[in-house]
């Protein structure tokens, strides 16, 4: 009986060898075996190969599985063989059964009691450990399950062979079991990874940005060209001079007759270089133009970063279907996306809106639609778009100073109007649809 007893405590051991082995497989993280491994550690660097390959894992991956069900096997075959029949005369006296009827109780009972065992023991319990650090479970399972690869080889092989005919007749592509994630599971992964205590909430904030910056267009990142501080390429050199002198941009774009027609970009700096070192300022700026690319509206921002970054370039225009320029965009804009916005001493703060203790919101031209429409609880739907060039284009024309509007349901009064833009609006709250003064 004890060694009986032996036996069955080492298939149940192997079985939870074998399930530790396959979760910790999937949970361990390549970056730390591969750090570990860096610093010597040779059952890291076992390890890491398999991980890296998905064939590999693969392998390794059915070889837990071949070895928990032959362990399983083989734990609810031997039990009923060796057991059972030892405990059919205690269980026919204590029932009064016969011997036949008591033969088959003593299975049941065996049964049942090594498939609870087995459950909590070799599967419930390492899976908990596996899961919990899966890194260093990898880590001490990895020579014997190299051991078992090697026994199963020939088991792994027909066994995969038939999954994949299978999966090839049901038109199912095998990517074989790889460290894949979606952006989802990532944000669930860096939520927990904050609770947890390992990020600060600053630093998920950052990640959370950077997944979702695809997500984002040129579109809604650019500055409308409403709101483009640009100069005409014949302006004179002393004129181009105050320009500089009073923006807090470093660099300009250049029209040509009309500010649709941008025919480049010119820098600060070389305009300044140019009225310290030549006596004769140029008669244009043609000759300290630079070229400005362009990209189309709809670009994802992660893309349009990739291409500021392979060209060195810090601005882009962007450009509708038609080909007409939209906008203006800048590595600051895209930046800004995932860190935030970052003002200098040169510029002013982020345009925001402000709630009046009389529950009116005061929205400033400058905001972003979308973000206002989030404030107010608009309809508003205009990507990219600033509050001071959507309510002049959804009234059809440029309003009055003090006049009182009704934008989508959203009444507002008109507090400042610049060119033929809305610098100031007041969104009056819901009862009070009289003047301000």
């Amino acid at each position: 009986m004890l060694v009986a007893s032996g036996i069955i405590a080492l298939l149940i051991l192997l079985t939870a060898l074998f399930v530790a082995a396959e979760f910790a497989a999937v949970g361990a993280r390549r970056s730390r075996l591969r750090r570990l491994a860096e610093d010597g550690n040779s059952l890291a660097a076992r390890v890491l190969p398999i991980l890296e390959s998905p064939h590999a894992l693969d392998r390794y991956i059915a070889a837990s599985q071949v070895g928990i069900t032959l362990s399983s096997l083989i734990l609810g075959a031997y039990a009923q063989a060796s057991i059972a029949p030892r405990m059919s005369p205690l269980v026919a006296r204590i029932g009064g059964l016969d011997a036949a009827t008591a033969e088959s109780t003593s299975a049941v009972i065996v049964l049942l009691v090594l498939t609870t065992l087995a459950m909590i023991v070799g599967e419930l319990v390492p899976k908990s450990i596996a899961l919990q650090d899966p890194t260093r479970t990898a880590i001490w399972t990895v020579v014997p399950m190299k051991w078992a690869e090697h026994v199963f080889s020939w088991s792994i092989d027909f066994l995969n062979g038939s999954g994949n005919l299978l999966l090839k007749l049901l038109r199912v592509k095998n990517t074989g079991h790889r460290h894949v994630h979606s952006p989802e599971e990532i944000e669930l992964l860096i939520a927990e990874s904050r609770d947890g205590g390992l990020l600060e909430p600053q630093e998920q904030v950052r990640l959370h940005q950077a997944l979702r910056l695809g997500l984002r267009s040129a579109r809604e990142l650019m500055v409308p060209k409403a709101r483009l501080a640009s100069v005409e390429i014949e302006t004179p050199f002393a004129d181009v001079l105050r320009v500089v002198a009073t923006s807090p941009f470093s660099r300009l774009p250049v029209y040509r007759v009309v500010p649709d027609d941008i025919v480049g970009i010119v820098h600060t700096k070389d305009v300044v270089t140019v009225f310290v070192n030549q006596r004769t300022p140029p008669q244009s700026l043609a000759s300290l133009l630079r070229p400005l690319s362009r990209v189309h509206a709809t670009l994802p921002a992660d893309h349009l970063l990739n291409h500021m970054r392979e060209k060195r370039i810090h601005q882009v225009l962007v450009v509708g279907d038609d080909g007409e320029v939209e906008g203006l965009i800048t590595l600051e804009d895209v930046v800004a996306e995932l860190i935030g916005g970052v003002s200098d001493e040169f510029k002013g703060a982020p345009a925001r809106a402000i709630l009046l203790p009389d529950g009116s919101v005061r929205l400033p031209g400058a905001m972003r639609v979308d973000q206002a429409a989030q404030v107010i609880g608009a309809d508003w739907r205009s990507p990219g778009d600033t509050v001071g060039s959507y309510i002049p284009r959804m009234l059809g024309h440029v309003p009055a100073p003090g006049e009182q509007v009704c934008v989508k349901d959203v009444d507002l009064i008109v507090e400042a109007v610049e060119d033929t833009a809305v610098s100031s609006s007041l969104v009056l709250p819901p009862g009070r649809p009289e003047d301000v003064s």
